[in-house]
């Protein structure tokens, strides 16, 4: 069963903790974007994350209905499904859903797998993200705690943020934060720590400095190092195996050597979505300007059935997300480490 069990999920985020390694996490919103995918993590021998925004679940679900957990749910069900077929193990997550989508979004599909659980099947989804980080930490952490012990009855990891990744993804604008709010203090990481340690299992989205969006190489001022002393100042008080398993997010432009000294830091995810996108939607605007009279139909001509057809150009695409998802694999070092078959 590809799609990892509670168990296995637990065991992947340990092997990259302990291997100096983290998983690319990619946004999906489609069949191509999910079979691009798990073809990258099948051909690299990777294990790895797909993940659902409340933006893509809406996506999912058509324009005529626009619901983003029943989007969720048909996207994550596809996953179950299409990774029967690969030799890797894959965990579900969600993405960035802020305090006012809690009701709409999270408590939907914890519902999801709970009721599937009933039923003798593995979760529908190992993961959430609730992104609070637009709350003061006091209240942000309530809400985390009310999640975490919702999600714990269910052995799903809830992933956290405090502190604020900067710039705008899936409608989630956060561009006019003031910039101290861009750097999570040792201060606010020990008090994520001590908060939820005792309640469950959570991934920390801690941040320093990380954007949403495609920036130029220097355009990002990244401060690593904010995860090392916030690391340092938790397990000082608590031991060497109080490290958190933190999440890298905005990591579009990065510098290989910034995203590698993460790994040494507690980063075990990585967030790949807006380079995927990119790496999308490339072939197809290849195919669209290489192909432009087959395309179209101009000037009372009849176009070219074979070009115009959308698989002739969502294969290029999904080959092309694929390829972006291999390149990710080397950077994070997951390559050649999947746990499936051990665990």
């Amino acid at each position: 069963m590809p799609v990892a069990t509670p168990a296995q999920y637990r065991a992947m985020l340990d092997a990259a903790q302990q291997g100096g390694y983290a998983y690319p996490a990619i946004n999906v919103t489609s069949l191509p974007t999910i079979n691009g995918a798990l073809k990258a993590f099948a051909e690299s021998k990777s294990d790895g994350i797909i993940q659902v925004s409340t933006g893509g679940g809406e996506f999912a679900s058509g324009t005529a209905v626009k619901d983003m957990a029943l989007g969720a749910i048909v996207l994550a069900e596809a996953v179950h499904l299409l990774a029967e077929r690969y030799n890797i193990l894959v965990a579900l997550h969600t993405d960035h859903c802020q305090p006012k989508k809690v009701d709409t979004f999270l408590k939907p599909l914890i519902a999801a797998t709970a009721a599937r659980r009933a039923a003798g099947k593995g979760n529908l989804f190992n993961s959430h993200m609730l992104d609070a980080s637009e709350l003061p930490l006091a209240e942000n952490m309530r809400l985390s705690k009310d999640l975490i012990i919702e999600c714990a009855k269910h052995e799903i990891i809830l992933e956290v943020e405090a502190g604020v990744v900067g710039g705008e993804e899936d409608g989630h604008d956060t561009s006019g934060v003031a910039a101290d709010k861009l750097y999570t203090t040792p201060e606010d990481m020990l008090t994520v720590y001590e908060t939820l340690t005792p309640l469950g299992r959570f991934m920390f989205a801690a941040t320093f400095g990380n954007v949403h969006g495609s920036y130029k190489p220097g355009a990002v001022k990244l401060k690593p190092t904010i995860l090392k002393d916030g690391q340092a100042a938790v397990t000082d008080k608590y031991g060497a195996k109080a490290e958190m398993d933190l999440v890298f997010h905005g990591g579009s432009g990065t510098p290989l050597e910034e995203i590698r000294e993460t790994l040494g830091y507690g980063v075990v995810k990585m967030n790949i979505d807006t380079d995927t996108q990119y790496a999308f939607t490339r072939p197809i605007a290849d195919h669209i300007l290489k192909n432009y009279a087959g395309v179209l139909k101009i000037d009372g001509e009849i176009g070219d059935k074979k070009i115009y057809d959308p698989r002739s150009y969502l294969k290029k695409a999904e080959q092309g997300l694929c390829d972006r998802m291999k390149e990710a694999c080397n950077d994070l070092l997951s390559t050649g480490k999947t746990i499936f078959g051990t665990v």
